[in-house]
């Protein structure tokens, strides 16, 4: 039984959890993100040693302007409340996506939370912001095109966002969407997929451990027998 390193997330549900309990949708990501700290726990408990959280997509600029405003308030409150509790944790924080479009003061405090975790070595929760798979390929062809160097696999890992992370061994989506949404299409080429039915705020500690246990029972031959 080899247990897993990495656990990649798709956070899926959190407005339509609002909804459903007669709220807001940003009642529902305001939860969401409280939720992120018991899965924080979680994986620090099972020893991992990644954690990916798809926190916002390139296609959620489709979404109305208060909404997304309120999703850039919310991550940056995070990061003022609980920097120091990282720190102690011994987590490390790295941003993957587009900045460009973030407002700058959101950049500039992103940037400082990389820049004093980075050296910390318990878990790395790398921060999908801005993020998009398609978007992720491209920007690494451009770049190798730039460096006029051959194509190949070697050379797309070296130049995405994700340059020196493993891959997913799990990629977990709650929200009861049978569907990966742009994330991580290079990564997960071999990643057990879990699709769960809770919407996000609702999935806890235990389903998580649920979902590496059955993790842990299967047998994984990479194309082989």
């Amino acid at each position: 039984m080899i247990s897993p390193l990495h656990v990649a997330v798709i956070m899926d549900g959190n407005g339509r959890w609002g909804l459903k309990k007669k709220k807001s949708r940003n009642y529902g990501h305001l939860q969401g993100i409280k939720n992120v700290q018991k899965i924080i726990q979680a994986s620090i408990k099972k020893e991992l040693k990644y954690l990916t959280l798809y926190t916002f997509s390139t296609e959620n600029w489709k979404r109305p302007l208060e909404e997304i405003n309120f999703l850039f308030k919310i991550l940056e409150s995070y990061i003022d409340k609980e920097l120091n509790k990282l720190i102690k944790k011994n987590i490390k924080i790295k941003i993957i996506g587009n900045l460009k479009k973030i407002p700058p003061h959101l950049i500039k405090k992103l940037k400082k939370v990389e820049k004093i975790t980075k050296k910390n070595t318990k878990l790395q929760i790398n921060v999908a912001f801005n993020y998009g798979s398609r978007h992720e390929i491209l920007h690494a062809v451009n770049k190798i095109h730039k460096k006029k160097i051959k194509i190949n696999e070697k050379s797309i890992n070296n130049n995405l966002y994700t340059k020196g992370i493993p891959d997913p061994d799990i990629l977990i989506r709650t929200g009861n969407r049978n569907r990966l949404s742009n994330f991580l299409l290079w990564q997960i080429q071999y990643s057990e997929i879990f699709f769960e039915q809770k919407l996000w705020p609702d999935f806890n500690q235990n389903d998580f451990f649920k979902v590496i246990n059955k993790y842990n029972k299967i047998k994984r031959n990479f194309g082989g027998i």
